[in-house]
């Protein structure tokens, strides 16, 4: 049964961008693109500095060297408690839970919701959760677009609204994939938008991503904190394909979509104990991610720090050392950042790429070694089919394991293409994971960022 066709949008695009007031919607996007990308910038640098403090400069200061096994367990306590006290208690339940995907709709938050997206992101992404920054900054960026035009004008009209929101999300979002496209890319395929619509809502948004390229390249340099951009200084070299690497592909497909399901199942299962005590379940469940990560070090003596945050910090080095990880370390890795992530996921505020693309290249060094496998072709195809299944938009995901791989990304592209392409059709023909797909109204995917005041449903 064929599905009905779309009903024409209440607007022509044609007549809006043509509009004055359209013209006047670019230049307040250049404009708020200057202050977004700041502020990002800022949360980021933020993030990365209490990182540093409590898991580098604290133990040497406490204990006098690095950071024993057990350290990451206590924060990860105090992780969970600060999170889930502030989806519990302030207005927004922190923004959006990444158990269902990466997917945008619900409108942007209000300002009294800022606050709690800010304070669940910084606890979840500063000590130790397996999550990205991504989703939070788009969220941040889109409430502060929408919080500018209310200050300029209280009255105005939805669309403004929209335009403006996605357009501070772009900026937000600018650079942090490594290029201002890619993240626009992203925002575009996950709502779902095309045609002129596209156009519409996408112009002011890569003009605010581009200005907050600019401004991020010039914070970097200014203020030495370095950059947040995700880029592989070193990546394998690249063969061209041959037919046992597209058959590999068909294989770390497979693998990614059955791994994918697999987080996402602890994850949906999860959240209906979540909801029984938010903050004694969060808790443990930070407690339990701690503890993973100590057995880790424990058991293979790398550090900790593989398991947890959103590992876009770690994915450079594990592909640099490639070749000195053994197959058991690897897939011990795999495992511990694996439950690590669907631990983090069920109760905590954050993005699904960075850990998905992290899981991914430690899947394709596994397989780096097989028969007619290339090492740069495997590791594309394992961020490919992770996040194809975790994300479930097959563009984006292409476009994430071939640009982070650089001019040899290329070369792998017909490889990642099979392997996302087989990722995300396995994924949708899974059955839906966790107890049951009608326990939350997101259950398909949706990212809502507004929710009752002290709701605990999210």
């Amino acid at each position: 049964m064929s599905e009905p066709a779309a009903s024409p949008p209440s607007f022509d695009p044609v007549v809006v961008i043509r509009s004055r007031p359209y013209i006047a919607a670019l230049l307040l996007a250049a404009v708020l693109g200057v202050p977004i990308s700041a502020i990002a910038y800022g949360f980021l640098a933020l993030v990365a500095a209490v990182q540093r403090y409590i898991f580098y400069g604290l133990p040497n200061q406490v204990l006098g060297g690095p950071a024993p096994a057990w350290w990451p367990v206590p924060w990860l306590v105090l992780c969970g408690l600060l999170t889930a006290l502030t989806v519990r208690y302030l207005p927004g339940t922190g923004g959006h839970s990444p158990a269902f995907g990466f997917k945008t709709g619900g409108g942007p938050p209000t300002g009294r919701e800022l606050v709690g997206i800010v304070l669940a992101a910084l606890t979840t992404l500063s000590l130790g959760a397996v999550l990205g920054p991504e989703a939070p900054l788009i969220a941040i960026g889109g409430g502060l677009g929408a919080v500018a035009v209310h200050l300029v004008k209280k009255d105005a009209p939805p669309m403004a609204l929209t335009i403006m929101a996605s357009a501070g999300s772009f900026a937000a979002i600018s650079t942090l994939l490594g290029s201002p496209v890619l993240g626009a890319f992203l925002i575009m395929e996950a709502a779902g938008i095309g045609g002129m619509t596209l156009s519409l809502m996408a112009l002011p948004g890569l003009l605010a991503s581009g200005v907050g390229a600019l401004v991020f390249v010039g914070l970097d340099g200014w203020t030495g904190l370095g950059s947040f951009s995700l880029a592989l200084p070193v990546v394998p070299p690249a063969e061209p394909p041959t037919l046992a690497t597209l058959a590999w592909a068909v294989v770390m497909g497979v693998a990614g979509a059955l791994l994918g399901w697999l987080i996402r199942w602890v994850a949906l299962s999860l959240r209906p104990v979540v909801h029984l005590n938010r903050v004694l379940v969060t808790s443990a469940l930070g407690l339990l991610v701690g503890l993973t990560a100590t057995t880790y070090q424990l058991i293979s003596g790398q550090s900790f720090t593989q398991v947890l945050f959103s590992g876009q910090d770690a994915l450079p080095e594990l592909v640099e050392h490639a070749a000195s990880y053994s197959l058991p370390v690897l897939v011990l890795l795999i495992a511990c950042k694996t439950l690590a992530y669907g631990l983090s996921l069920s109760a905590f505020r954050g993005g699904p790429v960075f850990p998905s693309m992290f899981i991914g290249a430690a899947l394709g060094i596994a397989a780096g070694g097989l028969p007619g496998m290339n090492l740069a072709a495997a590791i594309g195809m394992g961020i490919g089919a992770m996040c194809a299944a975790m994300l479930r938009l097959p563009l984006t995901s292409t476009l994430l394991a071939t640009l982070l791989l650089g001019v040899d990304g290329v070369a792998v592209t017909p490889q990642v293409v099979v392997a996302v392409a087989v990722a995300f059709v396995i994924t949708n023909v899974l059955p839906v994971p966790g107890p049951r797909a009608s326990e939350a109204p997101d259950a398909a995917g949706s990212v809502h960022h507004r929710a009752p005041s002290g709701a605990d449903h999210d």
